[in-house]
């Protein structure tokens, strides 16, 4: 698992496109949230984990990158080959990159 700050993801983000999975909550999510994410709460991943592709790259956003570091985990057990963890979540990635984002 990689751990990537806000900087060092948009630099990674401009030759990757991997799934960016926003593992908040709904009304986190309608708060701010990235608009090429795919939203699945933390409560959520168990039940529908087979439908992701452990293969695939794949990006972990929460608010604060603790809920994303522990599904990030979770994922590797499983197998996942490509996981990067946003340290610092979307609320760092608002606080360094795009101040356009709500803080909550």
């Amino acid at each position: 698992m990689q751990d990537l700050t806000p900087i060092a993801l948009q630099a990674h983000l401009k030759n990757h496109s991997p799934l960016l999975l926003d593992v908040r909550e709904q009304w986190e999510w309608d708060k701010c949230h990235f608009d090429a994410a795919r939203l699945l709460p933390m409560g959520q991943i168990m039940a529908n984990v087979d439908s992701l592709d452990k293969s695939a790259e794949v990006v972990i956003i929460c608010h604060h990158g603790i809920r994303s570091m522990q599904v990030a985990r979770y994922f590797e057990m499983l197998g996942f080959e490509k996981v990067i963890n946003l340290k610092g979540g979307i609320d760092a990635w608002a606080k360094t990159i795009d101040d356009s984002m709500a803080l909550y």
